[in-house]
C-alpha cells in the first residue's frame, strides 16, 4: 500500500501555512493526489441568547463562516496554482460539534490525513475536533506536523512506539510506506510486562513482521525513568536523532485523556517532530482485547412441554 490520496483540513490558511507546505511536499514525494478541505467554523451556541435573537445571530454567524471558508479556499488555490501536483480544494461550513460530518466524509476515502498540531498557538477547539473526527469517524491515519515544520525531509529515522496494543499494531500497519522508506526504524518498548505474551522476546514478532516487508528494525527496551511515557518517548527520539514518531492513538478514552492526560495528548502537546497516529476501530479489535459487544438477542426461557398423559 502507498499513500496515493492525501487530505489536509484547515480553518485558517495563515495559521496553517506550514501544514499546507508539509502536505504539498508529502504529496509530491509520494506522487499522491492532495485534497484540501477549507472549513468555515460557525461558533454559534444556540440557547445562549434571548428569545428572538437566535435566528438572526445564527444566520449572521453562518454567513461569516461561509466568507471565511471562501477566503481560505481562494488563498489555498492561489498557493496550489504554483504547484505541479494533482490537487483539489473544497469548502464546508459547520459548527464545532458537527465537524465530524464533512471531515469524516473525506477522511474515510483518504490514505492519510495531514494536520497541524492541535495544541499550542495554532491549535484550538476546532483543530482538536478535526483531529478526533479524522481518527474516530474517518478511520484514517493522521500525520500531525509540529509548529514551523516545512518540507518532506522526515521519516529517515523513525521511532515506532510499541506496547502490544491494537492501536499500536494499527499504526505500524498504516505507516508501512514510511517504515519501508526509512533508513532506520527503532521499535521502542517501555517497561514491557513481565508476564505479557512477548515477555521472552519483546517486539520480536513485530520486528519479524516488518522484516518481511523489507523494513530493517531494531528493538529498544527502555525503563520508565520519567513520570510520563510520552516523556520517555520524546527523550529517546532526541537521543536517536529521529525525525518521526509512529504510535497508536487514544488507547484510553478521549474523555479520560482530556481530563487526566495520556500518552497521545501529551505527545501532541509537546511534539517536536511529526507524529503518525492511528486508532483501532472497535470492530477491528482482537477477540478479547476490548469490552464485549452489547447483547442483542436473549435466549428465550425454556418452556417444558405439556405432559401428554391424561
Amino acid at each position: 500500500m502507498a499513500f496515493k490520496s492525501i487530505l489536509t483540513i484547515l480553518t485558517d490558511p495563515a495559521a496553517a501555512a506550514s501544514q499546507i507546505e508539509g502536505a504539498i511536499a508529502l504529496a509530491r514525494r509520494e506522487d499522491a493526489h492532495l485534497d484540501v478541505l477549507c472549513i468555515g467554523v460557525d461558533r454559534t451556541q444556540t440557547g445562549y441568547y434571548y428569545a428572538g435573537a437566535t435566528a438572526i445571530l445564527t444566520q449572521e454567524a453562518y454567513n461569516q463562516a461561509k466568507e471565511e471558508a471562501s477566503a481560505a479556499e481562494a488563498a489555498v488555490r492561489a498557493r496550489l496554482d504554483r504547484e505541479d501536483i494533482r490537487w483539489a480544494v473544497d469548502t464546508a461550513v459547520a459548527q464545532i460539534g458537527a465537524l465530524g460530518g464533512p471531515v469524516a466524509m473525506l477522511a474515510r476515502f483518504s490514505d492519510l490525513v495531514v494536520l497541524g498540531k492541535p495544541y499550542g498557538k495554532a491549535g484550538g477547539a476546532a483543530a482538536e475536533a478535526i483531529l478526533e473526527a479524522a481518527l474516530f469517524e474517518g478511520h484514517a491515519p493522521v500525520l500531525v506536523l509540529p509548529e514551523g515544520f516545512s518540507g518532506a525531509e522526515f521519516g529517515k529515522r523513525i521511532v515506532l512506539a510499541w506496547n502490544q496494543s491494537d492501536e499500536a499494531l494499527m499504526a505500524a500497519r498504516a505507516a508501512l510506506p514510511l517504515l519501508k522508506a526509512a533508513k532506520e526504524v527503532d521499535i521502542t518498548i517501555i517497561d514491557p510486562p513481565a508476564h505479557g505474551p512477548e515477555r521472552s522476546d519483546p517486539g520480536g514478532m513485530l520486528s519479524q513482521y516488518l522484516a518481511r516487508h523489507g523494513v530493517q528494525a531494531e528493538v529498544s527496551v527502555l525503563a520508565k525513568t520519567l513520570p510520563r511515557t510520552s516523556e520517555v518517548i520524546q527523550r529517546h527520539t532526541r537521543d536517536e536523532n529521529a525525525d518521526l514518531v509512529v504510535m497508536g492513538a487514544y488507547g484510553h478514552s478521549r474523555f479520560r485523556e482530556a481530563i487526566l492526560g495520556g500518552a497521545t495528548r501529551n505527545m501532541l502537546e509537546m511534539a517536536e517532530v511529526p507524529v503518525f497516529l492511528a486508532h483501532c476501530a472497535a470492530g477491528a479489535r482482537r477477540p478479547g482485547s476490548g469490552p464485549p459487544p452489547p447483547l442483542r438477542h436473549r435466549r428465550a426461557a425454556a418452556v417444558r412441554p405439556p405432559d401428554p398423559r391424561p
